[in-house]
């Protein structure tokens, strides 16, 4: 029999609100990990189809929807003694009016992304307010308005969440590789600093998923291995990222902010349908799509030098992202029809017959030019692993087991994003389940590998401006 560590108890009450793919999958991790009371587990979902099975977990299904006229009532309830964790892997659930219920009752708190209430992403005209930028910023906002008290841990999933800490794991690989003795950055300062002297213009969270299995997608149903409705709503924001201070050209298209952090820029045009130039470790070049993320903006705004306003240094940062090809052609069929599908299917672990999930951090422009570190765990791996997930879950599950790791560790720490927490300890949780977790250096740059029958505005004076790395 495996022998798990034991991370802590958790007092009080255990919540999780939501209960698809990822919440299944957080479950058992919960389970091995934690000690606490089992009569005070309960999880929140809207889906019948998870009494059967919650009731033979012994946990207590509650079949509702948490709504913006709810909250207060449904989750008081669920913590009468005014302590616990709530583990929110929900949708259409406002991840703010959460945290600010939960730090008002002394609870604990984690999510995978800052999410607003049902509607919000369709119903919103104003593409600026429907960016991350806007939703994230209503959360620093928040957190510097109250800072300190029980702990509320932002966006900690795979990404955002473990990219951000892949991050400063490989920039304490390049240190060393350069030849450098820097020690291991404290504060945000430092750590914005340390990429400085590194040279570092950019990052990309550049992930490509090879997971398939033998039955063709039918059509009218859109695929993936992760949240479908998730997909679909990031996708439909615009596309966003992190701006850095080497960028030379802004597209057209694009609008900056003159309130907040101001370390980012949106494009009026979907993330899922704006293609970017992008390397990983199996492909190589390929194509990803510009899918706006919080990591982008947070991994900006944390390793800036400067005033916001006018920065001495700012690196660029954005997600990359080639879901898995059943994924791809359900993108193109939605945007071509105009309309979603109605049908969903997420690829389940005992379908899967193939591919990996390789999802790391493209930290370049320094004097080693790119550095990939990542993790490329496959399907195969994460049967034997952990159950109930695919290797795209088990990437985000074990991040959220990290995350509460620390939150357990470390109770009143306000409101914190993955970026702000001690990315060691969190990587030495969560790693096990990541599969190989490698570093690669590579010579490519988004001037190679291009078709020169067909001439693009470029700059051949820099290989990492933006302008190169946006698919024309």
């Amino acid at each position: 029999m495996t022998t798990y560590p034991n991370y802590g108890r958790i007092e009080g009450h255990v919540v999780m609100i939501g209960f698809g793919s990822i919440g299944k999958g957080t479950l058992p991790l919960i389970q091995r990990h934690f000690d606490y009371d089992a009569d005070k587990f309960s999880v929140i979902d809207p889906n019948p189809d998870s009494a059967a099975f919650l009731a033979e977990q012994g946990i207590t299904h509650h079949q509702i929807a948490i709504t913006r006229e709810n909250y207060r009532d449904e989750l008081g309830k669920l913590f009468p003694e005014g302590k616990g964790f709530c583990v929110n892997l929900s949708v259409d659930t406002s991840s703010l009016d959460l945290i600010k219920f939960c730090r008002e009752m002394g609870v604990l708190y984690i999510d995978t992304v800052v999410e607003p209430w049902a509607g919000f992403y369709f119903e919103t005209e104003n593409n600026s307010e429907r960016t991350n930028y806007a939703l994230r910023q209503k959360v620093r906002d928040e957190k510097a308005a109250n800072p300190g008290g029980t702990t509320a841990v932002s966006c900690c999933g795979a990404n955002p969440g473990m990219v951000s800490w892949f991050v400063k794991e490989g920039l304490m690989m390049l240190t060393r590789d350069l030849g450098r003795t820097d020690p291991v950055p404290t504060a945000r300062e430092d750590w914005a600093k340390l990429m400085q002297s590194l040279g570092v213009k950019g990052v990309h969270i550049a992930e490509r998923d090879t997971q398939a299995r033998a039955k063709p997608r039918p059509r009218d149903v859109f695929v993936n291995t992760w949240s479908v409705e998730g997909f679909i709503a990031e996708g439909f924001q615009p596309a966003e990222l992190g701006w850095g201070t080497h960028e030379k050209w802004t597209p057209e298209n694009a609008h900056s902010y003159d309130t907040g952090c101001q370390a980012a820029i949106w494009m009026e045009r979907p993330g899922a349908i704006t293609r970017v130039h992008t390397w990983c470790p199996t492909p190589g070049p390929q194509f990803g799509f510009l899918v706006t993320h919080n990591e982008a903006i947070s991994i900006s705004d944390y390793f800036t030098v400067g005033d916001a306003a006018k920065p001495d240094f700012r690196p660029t940062c954005h997600y990359a992202y080639h879901p898995s090809d059943d994924a791809v052609l359900s993108l193109h069929e939605m945007f071509g029809a105009g309309k979603q599908q109605q049908v969903h299917e997420i690829l389940d672990v005992d379908e899967i017959v193939t591919g990996i999930d390789e999802l790391g951090v493209l930290i370049y422009g320094h004097e080693k030019n790119a550095l990939w570190f990542g993790s490329r765990l496959s399907n195969e791996e994460t049967k034997a692993l952990a159950p109930y997930q695919n290797a795209t879950g088990l990437q985000v599950t074990s991040a959220v087991l990290a995350g509460m790791v620390w939150a357990l560790e470390n109770p009143l720490s306000g409101i914190v994003e993955t970026d702000e927490m001690d990315h060691t300890r969190c990587l030495e949780v969560q790693t096990p389940y990541l599969g190989p977790v490698e570093a690669h250096y590579t010579d490519w740059t988004p001037l190679q590998d291009r078709w020169e029958h067909f001439p693009e505005d470029i700059d051949e004076t820099d290989p990492w401006q933006f302008r190169n790395v946006l698919a024309t």
